[in-house]
């Protein structure tokens, strides 16, 4: 289940990230690892976190996963091993949340590219998502939230 779609304006935002282009069938294997070796790398450099980690897709997945795992922090960090400082500029998106378990995550994509293709928006290729609940915090997940955001175009 999706949410009503909204547009935002977003803020400029610091983060730390990997970028990582793995096999679909890879991708579970991978992520847990990934973004654990970034909280480590900001966690080593007492950088404080702004809110959850996300990833940032650099097109729709397929075959394989294009994306960067990333935490938002409140100030760049040093570069460490795969671990590099990015800055997300302002940037207006279309936004929904999904509720349910990661495997759900491919049908509320395509729920929400068709709405957003039915409201007759221009979106980049690039794609987020944000993890606000999951299995770090919480064990059932049909109380999971993942936000989905594409980027307008003008």
């Amino acid at each position: 289940m999706i949410e009503s779609s909204t547009i935002v304006q977003t803020a400029l935002q610091h983060a730390a990230s990997i970028h990582v282009i793995v096999p679909r069938d890879e991708v579970q294997n991978v992520m847990g690892p990934t973004i654990g070796e970034v909280f480590r790398a900001v966690a080593a450099q007492e950088v404080s976190l702004t809110g959850p980690w996300f990833t940032h897709h650099f097109r729709r997945p397929g075959d394989t996963f294009d994306f960067e795992a990333c935490v938002p922090v409140a100030t760049p960090i040093a570069p460490v091993g795969r671990v590099q400082p990015s800055q997300w500029p302002e940037m207006r998106v279309v936004r929904t949340v999904y509720h349910g378990p990661y495997e759900g995550l491919g049908e509320a994509w395509a729920e929400f590219l068709d709405r957003i293709e039915a409201d007759g928006l221009k979106i980049a290729e690039d794609l987020w998502e944000c993890y606000l609940t999951g299995r770090e915090s919480d064990s059932d997940p049909t109380r999971w939230r993942t936000q989905l955001s594409k980027r307008l175009l003008d």
